[in-house]
């Protein structure tokens, strides 16, 4: 049986290592309440982050005002009818920029929910800041619960592409290949000035309107590709009639002279 004197050795010896864990509880209890802050800090809920079960799409679509630009506006069309056929008109919404695709939707009996025009060929920020504005105010108002913009877009003068591109919800960047499983590391950390809240509110509107105006000059750009390439084709095409009927003009002139020359000839016969 231990001394009364080893026994008060070990109480003395628990107390201190007793006194040590307080005091790393301490510690590790004032860094974990900065780490919550932190963590709850860096949480930003946003109106344009908005998801949820999807009953109403918008469709933000870009074409031109003027024809005469190949199959441009028609492509665009056709992917516009594409994505809305089937659909019930209460599941999708109509915002048309550029007379020919306002032309082309009424003419086939469709309904447009807001319509711009006059800057197809040549966008300003200030009609992107415009036009994004409408679309946050649609979706953050829960109009719709989806916008896509269907653009065209520019590779070279010769050939475009039509896109259809999520607008809203914004969502984040996806991760670049080999690093979808990677995790944040907890050294990583961001100063936010004022704050995260402050910044993104103020930021995800400017990247909405980003998308926009993006959208807006790579349609500009197959739209006015698309024209000098039609006119192009069509001026090769009048150079080659225009030949045609300079070849048709003269061999019709010959037979003409041709003809003249007989009925003097024949006349002058007939007077001997």
């Amino acid at each position: 049986m231990e001394s009364t004197r080893d026994i008060k050795g070990r109480i003395k010896s628990v107390t201190n290592i007793q006194q040590i864990t307080k005091a790393m509880k301490m510690v590790a209890a004032a860094r974990l309440r900065k780490a919550e802050e932190k963590a709850n800090g860096s949480r930003f809920t946003s109106p344009l982050f908005r998801t949820g079960e999807v009953k109403k799409v918008g469709y933000l679509v870009i074409s031109a005002d003027k024809g005469l630009a190949g199959a441009y506006n028609s492509n665009v069309m056709k992917q516009t009818l594409s994505e809305i056929s089937g659909k019930d008109r209460s599941e999708y919404a109509l915002y048309v920029c550029g007379k020919q695709g306002r032309n082309y939707l009424k003419f086939r009996g469709y309904d447009l929910d807001s319509y711009h025009f006059g800057f197809s060929d040549k966008p300003s920020a200030q009609d992107s800041i415009a036009l994004a504005k409408e679309m946050v105010d649609y979706f953050t108002k829960e109009e719709v619960d989806e916008v896509y913009i269907i653009y065209t877009k520019f590779i070279t003068a010769l050939r475009q592409q039509v896109k259809v591109q999520k607008l809203l919800p914004v969502e984040s960047p996806k991760a670049e290949a080999g690093e979808a499983d990677k995790e944040p590391s907890v050294d990583d950390e961001y100063i936010f000035l004022p704050d995260a809240g402050t910044v993104l509110s103020k930021l995800l509107p400017e990247y909405v309107q980003v998308q926009v105006y993006n959208a807006m000059l790579q349609s500009a750009a197959s739209e006015l590709g698309s024209r000098m390439a039609a006119m192009s084709a069509a001026t090769d095409n009048a150079t080659e009639r225009i030949a045609d009927l300079n070849l048709t003009y003269n061999k019709a002139r010959q037979a003409q002279v041709t003809n003249e020359i007989s009925e003097i000839v024949g006349g002058a016969a007939a007077l001997e």
